[in-house]
């Protein structure tokens, strides 16, 4: 079978507050943060934390409509979803489509960390929201 997703890139977890959730991810588990974002055009603010072999990313949604502070409101602080490295994220897209799957993105967009994205609904996926991430 023909492997789509490649390596786990990052685990991304929605957080109420950034700055708690730091101290908790950073100072006691000693993961250390790497670098901070703030994208208001996404509603968040990002937190990048490495563990050596992936990187978390804490998720805080800037004011009540952001999708973060609506999955925070209704389901609490917690794992927001899975990111995996492909090749040619276009086809892999068109791929996934093609299976079944239902894509939440037409197209990649720029991520937080500027590579194209792209997402597959939960609905599709047993509830877990998986990203694509181009490597």
């Amino acid at each position: 079978m023909h492997h789509r997703l490649g390596s786990v890139h990052h685990i991304g977890i929605a957080v109420a507050n950034l700055e708690e959730a730091k101290k908790i991810f950073s100072e006691a588990l000693g993961i250390p943060c790497i670098e901070e974002k703030t994208l208001p055009e996404r509603g968040v603010r990002v937190a990048f934390l490495s563990s050596g072999n992936t990187t978390v990313e804490l998720l805080e949604g800037i004011g009540p409509e952001s999708t973060v502070a609506k999955f925070v409101a209704q389901r609490g602080a917690g794992i927001h979803h899975l990111c995996f490295e492909v090749d040619g994220i276009e086809r892999v897209m068109q791929e996934l489509a093609a299976s079944g799957m239902r894509l939440i993105d037409e197209n990649p967009r720029p991520g937080a960390e500027g590579k194209p994205v792209a997402f597959v609904h939960p609905k599709s996926t047993l509830g877990v929201l998986v990203e694509l991430i181009e490597k």
